[in-house]
């Protein structure tokens, strides 16, 4: 008699107090975080079985949280454990790790506000997703400037995650459009902001710069900041005019569904010889080369599965 396979095989979920395997995830369609995206969220990268920067992560999300005026139940302390009970109860090693904060509905009698409505936790582990191909990282990501303009950051704060993606989710149809991978959208003003879902470098004269303002402040944005102060590698965080993009030597993203992701073109521009330039390559490796000895690693207790 063999044994069943395990109902977490697709992976682990939590709502609102409660695990159970991912096909059984649901919340109420009647609740704002689903009807009016009121919700923030995180997430959080598992390699060779560690979480990288889970601090940093639910520090972020606690951000967030305070921004958009949740206040769930939870704990930072138990945020973290039941995001490692969720990868511990799907058994993943490698795991994209996301984590919610929604706003519900106000109880009966009480005014229809958002002050007044239920906030809770909602988060998922399952395998690893990158928002790469391997082919197409081993190509670099064509990219191309939209003509949508980024959300104005005195509307919606783009350092607070948030599920207001029409804005990117309308340059991504422009990229598909064009034949490219990725969207970039820029401010009002013209200079450069983000993608969707990931951070951007540009590469000029052996500098690199990225975006002070209308970004995600992204956790894998600081990493590349950090790495490329150890390497000597100049890096500012200022103003990026979209002229510097369009004229760029290199560009190369980040994000926490694929580390460092070399870019080739931009608005159907080769870069360099139509691959991965020495710079964005030289970041993408070493990234991975310190995630693999460690580096900001905090190691799953897979026996929490067991709790």
């Amino acid at each position: 008699m063999t044994d069943a396979p395990s109902p977490y095989v697709a992976g682990a979920a939590y709502i609102d107090g409660r695990f159970m395997p991912i096909a059984e995830a649901t919340i109420p369609i009647t609740d704002w975080g689903y009807r009016r995206s009121d919700v923030t969220y995180d997430v959080v990268g598992v390699w060779q079985g560690s979480f990288f920067r889970l601090d940093d992560h639910v520090s972020r999300f606690r951000a967030s949280m305070d921004a958009f005026r949740f206040k769930p139940q939870e704990s930072d302390e138990d945020i973290r454990a039941l995001l490692n009970r969720c990868v511990a109860l799907a058994g993943l090693r490698d795991a994209y790790v996301a984590v919610d904060c929604l706003r519900g509905r106000p109880p009966a009698g009480m005014p229809y506000h958002p002050a007044y409505a239920r906030n809770y936790i909602a988060a998922f582990a399952v395998p690893w997703i990158s928002l790469l191909k391997p082919e197409v990282m081993a190509r670099g990501a064509h990219l191309v400037v939209a003509e949508t303009v980024r959300i104005p950051a005195n509307s919606v704060d783009p350092r607070a995650k948030n599920f207001h993606w029409a804005d990117l989710t309308r340059g991504q149809f422009e990229a598909h459009d064009r034949g490219a991978d990725f969207c970039v959208l820029l401010a009002e003003d013209g200079t450069m902001t983000e993608g969707p879902g990931f951070n951007i470098f540009v590469v000029a004269d052996g500098r690199i710069v990225t975006p002070d303002r209308g970004v995600l402040e992204g956790i894998t944005r600081r990493s590349v900041i950090e790495l490329c102060q150890d390497l000597d590698l100049p890096v500012e965080v200022r103003p990026v005019p979209v002229a510097e993009l369009r004229d760029a030597d290199e560009i190369f993203l980040s994000t926490t569904a694929g580390g460092v992701m070399p870019a080739s073109r931009i608005d159907g521009r080769i870069m360099g010889n139509d691959r991965p330039g020495p710079i964005s390559q030289r970041v993408h490796e070493a990234f991975w080369s310190r995630r693999a000895h460690g580096w900001h690693a905090t190691p799953v207790d897979y026996g929490a599965a067991a709790a």
